[in-house]
């Protein structure tokens, strides 16, 4: 009888094991911090995606997202409090902050201080890199300043006599986009096309995103009209892309790189992508059906994975396999693999940035970037473009 009541027992145990999720044994959380859909759904759908993989830890998993407000530059305190209040938690171990808005450094500083166990990992930094560096246990990057001649050198293949940079001062005082703006001017220059400089209003400023991107809507048929039809744009802001495509597609020009399928093409085309959510190739597919159908073939581009979707995800990723020492900080190598996992089929090229001041390389400070895709024309096999050495010196 002893037997049969111990053998029941086992059973029962048994049975409530099959009930607790796969993740609920892990002993560590990695915090996942970004902005909010409305400023880029590319970071959210990669958080989104890590949970899935990994788990909410509010429910025995491992990711712990929270997001920091729309007004960052104006709310940075909280942006601060939002990333150090994760280090409350005790089984916290690696923090990922996409995009790292202005205040992640003194937010790491301070989070080191408290914690020094907890790794901090910084995706889009857009602080100096010298400030982030000296903070983060590694930092990554679309290859700001390789893009600064790829895109004017798209743009060339694709037709273009003129090239537009849109942007706004709080951009331009970012060391990265204030280097690539020198380069694409020079590249713009040597490969024969007239660079202009057009000033748009800062979406987290008074007029907001409705306000910035009206402006955009206003002004694109006048720029058309004044530099022609053979004009390619490029904006530095994610809320200016929508109303450049819906413009573009209807008045001429091309928009020469967005890093996301997801930036601006639903809603400047009205596209439901609601069944291919996640599915990056079919999202593809039918964002370049409409593009092809409203006349646009040729003149948009876009890469092929969501930057922001991938550096989160494969942040978190590498984050993941350092704590549990199935790979390296600082190894090059492991964080292309872990980008990698949620871009298959596409090949990442990576350099080592190198302080423009000092010529010294930052180890921990990586710049990526993708082939440029085409709609209707297809890859443009960009990634296997050698940048010349002098763009890359310029400051």
């Amino acid at each position: 009888m002893k037997k049969a009541r111990f053998a029941v027992v086992v059973l029962l145990l048994a049975f409530c094991a099959t009930l607790v999720p796969a993740f609920a044994a892990e002993s560590f959380h990695i915090g996942v911090v970004t902005g909010t859909v409305s400023q880029g759904e590319d970071v959210i759908r990669g958080a989104e995606y890590l949970i899935s993989q990994y788990g909410n830890a509010q429910k025995g998993g491992i990711i712990k997202h929270v997001t920091y407000p729309d007004n960052f530059s104006s709310e940075m305190e909280t942006v601060i409090s939002q990333i150090v209040g994760l280090a409350d938690d005790p089984l916290m171990k690696a923090i990922v902050v996409v995009e790292a808005v202005p205040g992640t450094a003194e937010a790491f500083k301070r989070v080191k201080a408290k914690r020094p166990d907890i790794l901090c990992f910084a995706g889009e930094p857009q602080e100096d890199p010298a400030v982030i560096s000296a903070v983060a246990d590694m930092s990554i990057n679309s290859d700001t300043l390789s893009m600064g001649y790829i895109m004017p050198l798209v743009a060339k293949k694709l037709g273009a006599d003129t090239f537009v940079h849109i942007s706004f001062p709080r951009h331009m005082s970012y060391e990265l986009l204030s280097r690539r703006r020198a380069i694409m001017e020079q590249a713009c220059k040597d490969l024969g096309l007239k660079f202009v400089f057009e000033t748009a209003p800062d979406p987290t400023g008074d007029v907001g995103v409705p306000g910035a991107q009206q402006f955009i809507l206003e002004q694109v048929p006048a720029w058309i009209q004044k530099y022609g039809k053979k004009t390619a744009f490029f904006s530095t802001n994610n809320a200016h892309v929508e109303p450049l495509l819906k413009s573009i597609a209807q008045y001429g020009g091309y928009y020469v790189q967005t890093d996301s399928p997801l930036q601006g093409y639903a809603g400047a085309f009205g596209i439901d992508l609601s069944n291919e959510k996640g599915d990056w190739k079919a999202i593809l597919s039918k964002i370049e059906k409409t593009v092809v159908d409203r006349g646009a073939s040729g003149r948009l581009v876009t890469w092929p994975y969501p930057s922001g979707y991938c550096i989160v995800a494969g942040l978190g990723e590498y984050a993941k396999r350092v704590i549990e020492k199935k790979a390296s900080l600082g190894n090059r190598s492991d964080v292309v693999k872990a980008l990698s996992t949620y871009s298959p089929g596409v090949s990442w090229n990576t350099t080592v940035y190198k302080d423009a001041a000092t010529q010294v390389n930052m180890k921990n400070f990586l710049l990526v970037y993708q082939d440029s895709y085409v709609f209707g024309k297809g890859p443009m096999q960009v990634d296997k473009v050698k940048v010349p050495e002098k763009y890359l010196a310029i400051k």
